[in-house]
């Protein structure tokens, strides 16, 4: 992340693009154990959260996100009540999940408190449930927690950065299989599932490491303003249910609850992959996955 004179912030993907934000001030700007953490307020973006110089979350679209990687298994699920949430040190996936009423415990284990501080202080939209008497919030590592827990969930979301620094070890074989084995019988897992236009092998690597454990796997789409290409991925990993077959779209109207982005409609469609990512990810994606049947 670059700031010159003209108070533009950039961000770079690899050697060949750049994406630029007008800057009104830096509110903060800190280091610590393992990456580089700012929250800018931006004109056109309100305040935006970079780690390593990439755009986490912005105010202006923070809600497409998370209502994707929260409420689509959550919907799916028949009665989540325990949910575990690795990562989303912003709070935005906590804050998402807690608005289900049947969810009893969150445990969110985010590896970086400086993180989790800095949008408590400063991005209150999304840090707003943190202080959820139902959360346990703990500052740890993820991969460390998985090995370790015996507690069971029914939904795990792996809210992430890029598999890079403490996130790399997220996308291993060898995590997934500790998140296996903490979900209950219809467990479902979910994580982010990178860009199919920017980050394909990175998409093939957790694609490939959910695949060697669950029978149930899918990718399914959302489309942002801040992320390079727009278009990005959650994977959609279950012990047997599936996001078309056992989503009954009478639940979402049930619930009462009102969303930005997130609609059955969407939830549905959003499991509609493009044909050049089905082309790029043929060896990974069945038939079955596919067509969700």
């Amino acid at each position: 992340m670059t700031q010159d004179m003209n108070l533009w912030i950039s961000e770079h993907h690899e050697d060949y693009l750049i994406q630029q934000y007008r800057v009104e001030k830096t509110i903060f700007s800190g280091r610590s154990d393992f990456q580089k953490v700012d929250v800018v307020e931006t004109r056109g973006h309100g305040k935006v959260l970079f780690i390593d110089g990439l755009t986490m979350i912005s105010e202006r679209d923070e809600f497409v996100y998370h209502d994707m990687i929260a409420h689509v298994p959550l919907f799916v699920h028949p009665d989540p009540k325990r949910v575990l949430v690795i990562g989303g040190g912003d709070g935005g996936t906590a804050r998402e999940v807690l608005r289900h009423t049947t969810v009893e415990r969150a445990v969110m284990v985010e590896i970086d408190g400086v993180v989790v501080n800095a949008c408590k202080k400063y991005i209150p939209q999304t840090s707003c449930a943190l202080e959820d008497p139902r959360l346990d919030l703990r500052i740890d590592d993820g991969v460390r927690f998985m090995a370790e827990t015996d507690e069971l969930f029914d939904v795990v979301i792996v809210d992430s950065t890029d598999p890079i620094g403490p996130a790399a070890p997220l996308f291993g074989e060898e995590f997934y299989r500790n998140v296996h084995r903490v979900l209950d019988e219809d467990g479902i897992a979910v994580a982010q599932g990178e860009s199919s236009f920017y980050m394909v092998d990175e998409q093939k690597s957790i694609l490939k490491s959910a695949r060697a454990v669950f029978p149930k796997l899918h990718l399914y789409n959302y489309s942002n303003l801040t992320y390079p290409g727009g278009l990005w991925s959650f994977m959609f990993a279950s012990k047997g249910l599936c996001p078309i077959k056992d989503f009954d779209p009478a639940r979402v109207k049930a619930s009462g609850l009102k969303f930005r982005y997130y609609n059955p409609a969407l939830h549905q469609a959003s499991f509609c992959l493009a044909q050049f990512q089905l082309d790029l990810l043929q060896d990974l994606l069945t038939e079955l996955d596919v067509f969700a049947s």
